[in-house]
C-alpha cells in the first residue's frame, strides 16, 4: 500500500476533494489527519474511514488563523513526530466585482486559499523527510471568468509559491506540488452563484472528486518522486477547449 506508515494531513478534508482525498489515503494504508473548520463533515469523513478500518483523526483548525494552524500541526506532530504528506486543499470563493467587494472579503479568501498554505508549510515542513506537499490549485489560476477574481489571484499565487519553495528545499526533505481542478462534482461548485445564473459557462466534464484524490494521491506518492515544482491540471480537458 502506498501510504502505509505515512501520516497524512488534508486540509478541508470534511467535504468534496477533501473528503474524497482522506478516504483514498486511509484506503491505501495512510493514516489520515482530517482539518476542517466544520466540526459536523470532518467527523464525517473520520467514520467513513473508520467503517472500513482505516485510521484517521480530526483536528477542528481556521486554516486562516495562524495560531490555530501552528496548533494543529503541533497536536500532529506531538503525537506522530512526523507529517509525511501534506494537502492545502481547503477553498473559499467570493462571487462579486473588484468594486463591490468588500476588503474583508478580499481578506478571507487570501486566508483561506493562501496564507494557510504558507502557514501550514511552515510548520509542518520541519517535520518531514521524503515528504509530500500538494496544493489544490485550479484552472482559474490559467484561465478564470468574471466575479471570482480574489479566487483566482490566490490560486495564481499559490502556484507561484509552490513553484518557490520546490527550489528551498531538496526532494530528500520533501516535494511541492499542485494539482488544478477544473469543474467537479462538489458543494463548491453547486453552490456558485454564478453557475447557477449562468455568468459562468462550465466547459467540458465534470469531474468526480474521487478523480481528484486519484490524482493528488500519485502526487503525494513515491511514485511520483521526479515530480517537483508544477501543476497537474486535472480537468477532463477543459483548458483545452477555452
Amino acid at each position: 500500500m502506498r501510504f502505509e506508515n505515512k501520516i497524512c494531513l488534508v486540509t478541508g478534508g470534511g467535504s468534496g476533494i477533501g473528503r474524497a482525498t482522506c478516504i483514498r489515503f486511509a484506503s491505501e494504508g495512510g493514516t489520515v489527519i482530517v482539518v476542517d473548520i466544520n466540526e459536523q463533515h470532518g467527523n464525517e469523513t473520520v467514520s467513513l474511514i473508520q467503517q472500513h478500518k482505516g485510521n484517521a483523526l480530526f483536528i477542528k483548525t481556521d486554516i486562516g488563523n495562524a495560531d490555530e494552524v501552528k496548533s494543529c500541526v503541533k497536536t500532529v506532530t506531538d503525537k506522530y513526530q512526523r507529517i509525511d504528506v501534506l494537502v492545502n486543499n481547503a477553498a473559499f470563493m467570493t462571487f462579486t466585482k473588484i468594486v463591490d467587494l468588500a476588503e474583508s472579503d478580499w481578506d478571507k479568501v487570501q486566508n483561506i486559499n493562501l496564507k494557510s498554505v504558507f502557514l501550514f508549510c511552515k510548520y509542518a515542513i520541519p517535520f518531514m523527510k521524503n515528504g509530500a506537499v500538494v496544493n489544490t490549485s485550479s484552472v482559474h489560476a490559467h484561465e478564470t471568468t468574471a466575479n471570482v477574481l480574489p479566487y483566482a489571484a490566490s490560486k495564481g499565487g499559490m502556484e507561484a509559491f509552490t513553484r518557490g519553495l520546490s527550489l528551498e528545499y531538496q526532494p530528500n526533505q520533501a516535494r511541492f506540488n499542485c494539482v488544478a481542478p477544473g469543474s467537479v462534482d462538489t458543494p463548491m461548485l453547486w453552490s456558485n452563484p454564478d453557475i447557477k445564473d449562468g455568468v459562468e459557462k462550465m466547459q467540458g466534464a465534470i469531474g468526480k472528486p474521487e478523480e481528484l484524490a486519484a490524482a493528488i494521491c500519485f502526487m503525494a506518492s513515491d511514485e511520483a518522486s521526479f515530480v517537483n515544482g508544477t501543476t497537474l491540471v486535472v480537468d477532463g480537458g477543459r483548458l483545452d477547449i477555452l
